[in-house]
């Protein structure tokens, strides 16, 4: 006996394959969507950012100087004689290795000096860690010529505090290269921990607190705690901290020209951003300063792009 398989039409319509999709125009109208958003903040940003640039390169592709900002003569076009002229000039690559080693030390301290809080942040009770944050963020919101005009004052040769407790009469910290420079780290520090102490604060308050105590059970110290268990798990805002002091340290400006008095003795203080300064507007080769401005910000550019996939890679592994 042969029995007929039946199939009713609601089984038919079960049974049929999945649809095709969506379709390439909705697939499409999804792909823009984020850009439309960008669109606002873009309208602002690209007229505000992107006309200075213009001029930034327009100018350094000219023998700009007074007679041509006066209207006497007419900008005389040298296409590349400045990058040429900037390359082959030894002042410009000593600036650049001093600026680079200088930046490379105050990321190194501003690291160290807001790790180190942050995890005092953990263990300090209630009123101890209000009294610090406050103290933090007073320092992160003082303007920098302020902050500068203070260190200033604590290391001033006649009546600074820092000579009067070391009992030091008459010494100029701001005459050697190498105490300048250390001073001047001391403040740009003091304005950067801040950023690092908070950032690696709440890194560290959302590691479970269970790991930590699994690894106190297991006979770790705090010491071993900190390097083998927080620091790779806070590998990717340690990533993102140091990226940005090095874009931050790296263009300093204010506290060396106003603590240095515009580079120190014989710009023996000078970093790039004073340098291109000097060049620009002491001795009114604009073509040439625009050149140096030119290169530091293909050199941030480049730092930028680290920066924006280390956040890529933080919001991945996160």
């Amino acid at each position: 006996m042969t029995v007929a398989a039946t199939t009713t039409p609601g089984a038919v319509r079960a049974a049929a394959p999945a649809g095709p999709g969506p379709r390439p125009r909705n697939r499409r109208a999804a792909g823009l969507r984020p850009w439309l958003y960008l669109l606002p903040t873009g309208a602002v940003l690209v007229p505000l950012f992107g006309y200075p640039i213009y001029m930034l390169g327009l100018l350094s592709v000219f023998d700009y100087r007074q007679a041509q900002v006066s209207g006497g003569e007419p900008a005389r076009f040298v296409g590349f004689g400045n990058y040429a002229a900037l390359l082959g000039d030894e002042r410009f690559w000593s600036v650049l290795g001093q600026t680079v080693a200088f930046a490379a030390a105050l990321v190194v301290s501003t690291l160290a000096v807001g790790a180190a809080l942050a995890v005092v942040l953990t263990r300090a009770g209630r009123v101890p860690r209000l009294l610090l944050s406050v103290a933090a963020m007073a320092a992160w919101a003082a303007p920098a010529m302020t902050g500068s005009t203070v260190w200033m004052f604590l290391f001033d040769t006649d009546l600074g505090l820092v000579n009067q407790v070391l009992g030091i009469e008459g010494h100029n910290w701001f005459y050697d290269r190498w105490s300048a420079f250390g001073v001047v780290g001391l403040t740009v520090v003091w304005h950067s921990f801040p950023f690092v102490m908070i950032t690696l604060y709440a890194g560290i308050q959302a590691i479970p607190g269970s790991v930590l105590e699994a690894a106190a059970l297991d006979g770790a110290s705090a010491w071993h705690s900190f390097w083998r268990i927080i620091v790779p798990m806070l590998r990717p805002l340690i990533t993102i901290v140091v990226i940005q002091s090095i874009i931050w340290d790296f263009k300093i400006f204010t506290q060396i020209y106003v603590m240095t008095n515009g580079g120190g003795v014989a710009g023996q203080n000078s970093v790039l951003n004073v340098y291109a300064y000097q060049t620009a507007f002491g001795s009114s080769e604009y073509g040439l300063g625009s050149a140096i401005g030119v290169v530091m910000t293909l050199i941030l550019l480049a730092v930028t792009l680290f920066y924006i996939r280390a956040l890529h890679r933080s919001g991945e592994d996160l």
